[in-house]
């Protein structure tokens, strides 16, 4: 074993995260849901379940459907409210020790920049700006698809919530990621994760119809790791703010290869699922894996890539 001193912290839009390992939105709750399972204390940060400025029930009739190598989801962004979070979610998940990052989603410009103006006040430390969400003036496309649209909200949200750093995270199912990726930083962004779920459905053959009700979802897990992994790589040529990346990562190895490719950290999120530790177990194998080949911060395991 190398005795080379490893630091493990990374430093994102200004806020310092001991270790580059984060709890994805929608599968860590609010932390609460996870004690006992794990030490959470461990982790580098937790981004909430998707937040909206008025509550949401969610969608109706199933909401998950496991697949040979992956989850598909359809919630709905269930949750209380903005309001509602920072008042009785809040003062308990600051307790648990990680970076707290809200998730920011909505329907209109103008919930996002209001939704981001009560974050704003609260004691988070980050917003990650979800810009997946429908966009209803046009009709129903997803503010993340489009260059234009995705600045449309980032706009806002940036002057609504000047005093947090502000990560923006990206859908992967975009024709130009790259474009949406630097409108999105020319809009204001301090840094971007990617990536959010690939669009996907499921059919039940017995009852012949979707699974879904709203016919598609969103699938994530090991299946598309490959992509998300394509997908940081191709933007961290070109995108000068830091990357989180996520998408199926469920070990050591995962995310050795996100950083490899560029990012500065990295999400875990249906590994969870099965495996409640698999977070904590990713933080131990970082080091073990910095120690072994002397990499002594994690920038240096990035591949420099010739001009």
């Amino acid at each position: 074993m190398n005795d080379t001193a490893v630091t493990t912290d990374v430093t994102i839009a200004g806020i310092r995260f001991k270790n580059p390992v984060i709890a994805a939105s929608g599968t860590f709750g609010y932390g609460k849901e996870y004690k006992g399972l794990l030490d959470i204390s461990r982790l580098g940060g937790i981004c909430t379940k998707g937040l909206t400025l008025n509550p949401r029930q969610g969608n109706r009739g199933t909401r998950l459907w496991e697949t040979a190598a992956g989850l598909l989801n359809s919630i709905g962004l269930e949750n209380p409210g903005i309001k509602t979070f920072i008042e009785k979610e809040l003062p308990a998940l600051r307790q648990l020790g990680p970076v707290v990052i809200a998730n920011l989603s909505g329907s209109t410009a103008e919930d996002y920049a209001e939704g981001a103006a009560l974050l704003n006040d609260s004691s988070i430390d980050m917003i990650e700006l979800n810009i997946s969400c429908p966009n209803v003036k046009a009709g129903g496309m997803a503010f993340g698809l489009d260059p234009e649209a995705a600045a449309s909200i980032v706009r806002p949200v940036r002057k609504a919530a000047a005093n947090k750093p502000l990560m923006v995270k990206l859908s992967p199912n975009a024709p130009d990621l790259s474009a949406v990726a630097q409108a999105c930083v020319n809009a204001g962004a301090d840094a971007l994760s990617l990536v959010n779920t690939f669009k996907a459905m499921a059919i039940d053959i017995y009852k012949r119809k979707p699974v879904f009700d709203n016919k598609s979802a969103g699938l994530s897990g090991p299946a598309i790791k490959p992509i998300a992994l394509r997908m940081i790589w191709e933007l961290a040529e070109t995108i000068k703010v830091p990357l989180v990346g996520l998408g199926g990562i469920a070990s050591t190895e995962d995310a050795l290869e996100f950083f490899a490719a560029g990012a500065a950290a990295v999400q875990v999120g249906t590994a969870t699922f099965a495996h409640p530790e698999t977070m904590t177990e990713i933080i131990t194998g970082i080091e073990l894996y910095m120690r072994k080949f002397g990499f002594s911060t994690l920038d240096e395991i990035k591949i420099q890539r010739t001009l």
